[in-house]
This record gives C-alpha cells, sequence and structure tokens, in this order.
C-alpha cells in the first residue's frame, strides 16, 4: 500500500498491479498521442484536450488573470498530467491510450477526492478523456465485480465523486459513461449507509465521521481535539471526530444523492430516482435544523454526538451550502453578509484555535488553501456577488503569481507560501511544508473564470451563461474553447451581473447554445455595467480604476517610487518568504538561485512619455562577492546589472542604483532575472522607480 503521510490532505491509494480491462469508446481513439517528460497529451474528435486562451482588454487585468490563467492551463494539461498507469485501472474502464491528473507536485496519486474536485473544476471540460480517466482511476470493485468507489479510511473523500461524475455527463453527454458512473455511485452510498464507523447516525438523522476537507486533527477544535494533539495527527482516529457531525460532509452527501437521483432519472429509472431524491430531501432538512445557527448568521461547522454544537466558521461548508442550494435566498445573504475571509482569502476553519496563532496557524484551520478559495468564489458568483467573487479571484491570482505558481497552502495573513502547523508523532506543532504545483490550486483559478466570470453552467440541453464581469476588469474574451462538437469563442463586454444583449455569430441569441452545436461560433455577451463600488479602498472608483483589486495613487495603481518585492509577477522558483529579519511589506523574495528565475515589476505611470529612469533595488546578499542579474524592461535586455556584498548575514539588506533605464508608455515592466551568464542568489525586498 501507498499510504499518504497524515495532515496532508491526501488518500491512501493501493498500489497492486491489476489486470488491464481497458474499454474503447468512440471519441477516444487517438489521432495523436506525444509523451513529453512523463507527460501525455492526447487528441481525439469530440474529447480532445484543448488550451484556451484568455485576453483582457485592460493591461492590467491580463497581467493578473490572464497570466495566472495561462499558468494554471499549464499545471493541469502539462505538469500534472501523467501517462497511463495500470496499477489504476481497478475499475477496468480505463483507455491505456489517455493519462490520468495527479494530486500535485508533492503527490503522485489520482486521490479521490483530489480527482473529483480537479475534473469538476476544470478537466471535464477541458479535457474529456482525461478527466474520465482520472474518475475511474478512483474506482475499483467488490469481491463480485460490482463496480464502487475505492474504500479506504477516508470516507469523506468517496461521495463527492458523484457530484464530478455527474457534471462530467452534463459537459460529455457520454451515456455509457453515466450508466457506469450512476451504478458505481448507488453501489458507494450503500457502502456508506450501512458503515458501522462514520456511518448514519438515525438520531440526528445526519452522516458521522470527518469533515469533507479536514483529515488533520488541526483542522478541529478542543474539543473533540486537545491541546497537545495526543492521539493522533489524523481526524479519525479521534472518538469525537469519528462519531460527530460535520456540516460538509452532510453537504457532499446530500449533493451524491441529487445528483444520484439526476443520473436515474437520465437512465430512465423512476422508481430509484424518487428514492434518492427522498434522502436527499431528509439530509437537507437535518442539515438546516442541526447546523443553522441564527445567532451567527451561518452554518456551525460541528455537531458531537452529545448533542454540543461548534459554532465556528468552515470555508467549504458555507461554499456547498450556497452551491448546493441547501441555504435559502435569506440564507445565502446572511452567509454572504457574515463569513469571514483573511487578508489572503476564505480560510478553511476560522477563528484559530487556543492552541493556533497568528504566528502558527493550523495546517487545516485560519490557513488559505486554493481549493477552499475556488469553492468559495464559485458560490459568490453564483449568488451574484460581484465584489466578494473579485476578491477572492484576485487574491488567488496574485498568491500564484507572487510566488512561481500553485502551491498547496498560503498563509491567510501574509500570503507567504505555508503548510501550517500540526502535531506529528511527539512532536506537537510541526511546521509543514506546502507542496509545489497543487493541481486543485490551479484548476480553482481555472474554474473562477470559466463558472465565475464566464458563468458556465452546463445542462442536459446545452451550456447556458451567467457571466460575473466585475467592474475594472475591462471587455475580456475566452478564445478556443471546446464544448462537446463546438469550437467556442466567447466574448465578454461590460461589467456586471445583468445581461443586455447576446449574439451567436452575430445574430441575436439567448445566453445559451444547444448541445447538439458543431463547428466554430461566436458568442459576444454585453452586461450592463456593475454597480459602482471601490474594492481596493484607494479612492478610485472601480470602472475608472486601472487596478481595481490593487490599491494604489496612480490611477487607481501602485506608484512606482515603491513596489514590494513580493506583489511582483515571479517565476522561475521564485517565491515569498519570512525566514529572515529586516525586510520591510509582508515578505521578501527568495528563490534567484537558479538561471530562468524572474521577478517581473509593473510601473504605472502617470504619463506614456519615453525616457530614461533610474531603477533602485533593496536586496540582500551574504555571498563574499558581488552577484549580477539581468535587467530587462518589456522584455529586451537593457544590461547585466551587479549587486555587491551587503553582509554575511541575510538579515541585513543594502540599495544598489541602475541610471539610464529606458521606458515608455504608461505600465512598461521591469524585470530582474537570473539569465545566461548570471550569477544571481540574492533575496530582493522592493524596487523604486524615478523618472518621467
Amino acid at each position: 500500500m501507498v499510504h499518504c503521510r497524515f495532515g496532508s490532505g491526501r488518500n491512501p491509494v493501493p498500489g497492486k498491479v491489476h489486470r488491464m480491462s481497458p474499454r474503447r469508446r468512440i471519441g477516444h481513439v487517438l489521432l495523436a498521442l506525444t509523451t513529453v517528460c512523463g507527460v501525455v497529451t492526447a487528441a481525439s474528435p469530440a474529447n480532445a484536450a484543448t488550451t484556451p486562451t484568455l485576453e483582457f482588454a485592460n493591461p492590467q487585468s491580463q497581467a493578473l488573470y490572464g497570466t495566472a490563467y495561462t499558468a494554471a492551463l499549464d499545471n493541469l494539461l502539462r505538469i500534472n498530467t501523467l501517462a497511463y498507469d495500470p496499477r489504476h485501472n481497478r475499475s477496468g474502464l480505463q483507455d491505456p491510450s489517455v493519462g490520468f491528473v495527479r494530486a500535485g507536485g508533492g503527490y503522485q496519486q489520482p486521490w479521490t477526492r483530489d480527482a473529483s474536485i480537479n475534473s469538476w473544476n476544470a478537466t471535464s471540460l477541458l479535457s474529456p478523456a482525461l478527466a474520465e480517466n482520472t474518475l475511474w482511476a478512483v474506482v475499483d470493485k467488490d469481491a463480485s465485480g460490482a463496480l464502487r468507489v475505492q474504500q479506504d479510511d477516508q470516507q469523506w473523500d468517496q461521495v463527492v465523486w458523484v457530484t464530478a461524475s455527474w457534471h462530467h455527463y452534463l459537459v460529455t453527454g457520454d451515456q455509457e459513461f453515466l450508466g457506469d458512473a450512476y451504478r458505481t455511485a448507488r453501489n458507494t452510498l450503500t457502502i456508506r449507509e450501512n458503515a458501522t464507523s462514520a456511518g448514519f447516525n438515525s438520531t440526528y438523522g445526519l452522516f458521522t465521521g470527518a469533515s469533507f476537507f479536514n483529515d488533520g486533527i488541526a483542522g478541529y477544535p478542543a474539543p473533540p481535539a486537545d491541546a497537545t494533539e495526543s492521539v493522533s495527527t489524523g481526524s479519525m482516529p479521534w472518538p469525537g471526530i469519528a462519531s460527530g457531525m460535520y456540516l460538509s460532509t452532510n453537504e457532499v452527501y446530500y449533493a451524491a444523492y441529487v445528483n444520484a437521483a439526476n443520473m436515474a432519472e437520465r437512465l430512465g429509472q423512476a422508481q430509484e430516482a424518487a428514492a434518492q431524491r427522498a434522502k436527499a430531501a431528509a439530509l437537507k432538512a437535518a442539515i438546516n435544523r442541526h447546523f443553522w445557527n441564527p445567532a451567527t448568521g451561518l452554518y456551525d461547522y460541528q455537531l458531537l454526538a452529545n448533542g454540543t454544537r461548534g459554532a465556528y466558521q468552515e470555508g467549504t461548508g458555507l461554499a456547498f451550502a450556497l452551491l448546493f442550494d441547501i441555504a435559502s435566498p435569506a440564507q445565502a445573504r446572511s452567509i454572504l453578509a457574515n463569513a469571514r475571509s483573511m487578508t489572503w482569502g476564505m480560510p478553511d476553519t476560522y477563528p484559530h484555535w487556543d492552541r493556533y496563532s497568528e504566528a502558527q496557524p493550523g495546517r487545516h484551520n485560519a490557513i488559505v488553501w486554493p481549493l477552499v478559495q475556488g469553492l468559495w468564489a464559485k458560490a459568490a458568483a453564483r449568488q451574484g456577488d460581484q465584489a466578494k467573487f473579485a476578491a477572492e479571484t484576485a487574491r488567488l491570482a496574485k498568491l500564484a503569481n507572487n510566488n512561481s505558481g500553485f502551491w498547496e497552502i498560503y498563509n491567510g495573513t501574509t500570503g507567504v507560501v505555508d503548510g501550517g502547523y500540526q502535531r506529528l508523532g511527539d512532536t506537537v506543532k510541526f511546521h509543514w511544508g506546502s507542496e509545489p504545483d497543487q493541481t486543485w490550486s490551479a484548476t480553482a483559478l481555472l474554474d473562477m473564470v470559466h463558472t465565475g466570470l464566464f458563468g458556465l453552467r452546463h445542462t442536459t440541453a446545452g451550456l447556458s451563461f451567467a457571466p460575473t464581469l466585475p467592474a475594472g476588469w475591462g471587455d475580456v474574451t475566452l478564445r478556443n474553447l471546446r464544448y462537446r462538437d463546438a469550437d467556442l469563442t466567447i466574448r465578454l463586454r461590460g461589467a456586471g451581473t445583468t445581461i443586455r444583449s447576446v449574439t451567436v455569430d452575430g445574430r441575436p441569441s439567448r445566453a445559451e447554445i444547444p448541445a447538439t452545436l458543431q463547428g466554430a461560433h461566436t458568442v459576444e455577451i454585453t452586461l450592463t455595467g456593475a454597480t459602482a463600488g471601490d474594492r481596493d479602498g484607494d479612492g478610485t472608483a472601480d470602472a475608472q480604476d486601472r487596478c481595481a483589486d490593487t490599491a494604489g495613487t496612480v490611477s487607481g495603481c501602485p506608484a512606482p517610487a515603491r513596489l514590494e518585492a513580493e506583489d511582483a509577477r515571479n517565476s522561475g522558483g521564485v517565491k515569498t518568504n519570512v525566514n529572515h529579519t529586516g525586510y520591510s511589506g509582508r515578505a521578501f523574495l527568495d528563490g534567484l538561485w537558479a538561471q530562468g528565475a524572474t521577478s517581473s515589476f509593473t510601473l504605472h505611470r502617470s504619463s506614456s512619455a519615453s525616457g530614461t529612469g533610474a531603477i533602485t533595488v533593496r536586496y540582500a546578499n551574504a555571498h563574499g562577492d558581488a552577484r549580477t542579474m539581468t535587467l530587462s524592461v518589456d522584455g529586451r535586455a537593457v544590461r547585466q546589472v551587479s549587486f555587491p556584498k551587503v553582509s554575511d548575514s541575510w538579515d541585513a539588506w543594502g540599495t544598489v542604483t541602475f541610471d539610464g533605464v529606458p521606458v515608455s508608455g504608461r505600465d512598461p515592466v521591469v524585470t530582474l532575472s537570473y539569465g545566461a551568464g548570471d550569477t544571481g542568489a540574492i533575496n530582493l525586498d522592493w524596487i523604486g522607480y524615478s523618472g518621467p
């Protein structure tokens, strides 16, 4: 068995090699197959992977959201797509000519929860064959050959597969997949209903066991935990958690029943559909009876077996309440009004448990996982809350751009890459790492764009649109999006959530296209305008703010005289850190240690006049010699620049100024990079520009 580390948010996956029993489908026959560095990319007629492009008219939006979107596509379709592995074909339903999506840079397996969330977020839309293989990779068979989601000690993962699979059917219309998926869903729900551990509590009408996201004890208050986390690093060995009931877990069960009923209806099994809907209705009533808290205006996080309620905030639980229509319209408004976000996003659970703090946040406590951010942003967009959707999307885009891609976990206050604290063996408050190239962090951003910004809604009849275009982002176009047999270009104009007009290929239309549409088509949607606001609080209205989600004084953008390095667009391994003292702002940058590392700063100027200016850099260099990097403007190398030794300590900082730097346009981009012939290996704190 290959097991996960406790507290990592991962499922153990059996490693035994099983006999392959591949089933090929029309449309899955490959036209091309290319393997690069262990990554499979495949093309097939209706199920080909596509790489859309996102184009904003506003250059600031393009730099922020367009850059993050491109990186997210690369994360999903290249970095984290692996070649077919027969060990993961225990269902016998995978196509061996197609790969699967792993959980991330530090996790090679397609764990159930990750496979489901990533398919739901993005993979089913962008690469249906890849999503299908990934969904089947976490399904096996019982002794009689009946399909079921793989059985392990993490029950909270299993039933979210049902929601992901129904979504996959809506995207693809694959009836054969639907039949197998329903059998898998029905069998899995039966197993869970009859489980002796983490099963159904008939007294409360709720399912017991750990919450959907918190497989580590850091995600729970005391009780059921204790101050020293003495029982286990995992959650289920704790009796209070195993017998307790948690908001998000019961919500994913509710969604599973609803979507199992949808599957049964689509397959013509009306009686089974009615039975599933009855279970869903009873569970929804129990959730609202036992978890809704009028005093806080939110759903509680936990209900212990003795009836003790925990009035804490759970990010995924609140998001699911909105996404699955568990909350009434009045409850939804209350959730949006009362839910607490941290500086860098919606936290996992909140507030800090007594055993954690701002200085040492818990791994599953008041800390930011992009998975949770993505669900919250999706929920806010579904509720028409433009400001909350915009804020959460901006936060994740910045976290990705500031840290060379999508990491697993970030500090909710500083935005620094941070795995949080949790017990490990006999060590209390062990500081965990945060893994790079986390797939569901990237698919969260993709879903923010597809489901939130463009408002894509998949139905049995086709694809509809309910966009949320925040004021200040500017007009935007999504090109080369494949939906079944159609290649779509989707353009949004204006701002807001209310549609003024829609055209398809220039002809007036409703905000939808049929599932039978074929060929290339252009959908143009004009929105009526957004409610006036000032999201970043800098005194410039969103509609006139060139940087609507970043406070500043130059047309709403940060003044170029002082730009913190941690806010730059960083790539090639450059990321935020706080493990030295003396820096300004919220962090400094490290990772400029190898060729290809770059840090780029947009100078927002009040004029577009061409000329030369001076760049001042505050940096740390504790090497024995001066270090060099390449200074570029708008992608053109200006010259190699030198950073003299500052001190023998990395806690000491110095400045150096480079004169005669040519700039033009209102928003020139200055880049410091570790290029060929450079020695790099410095830390950056800030840069400043003076000149025209």
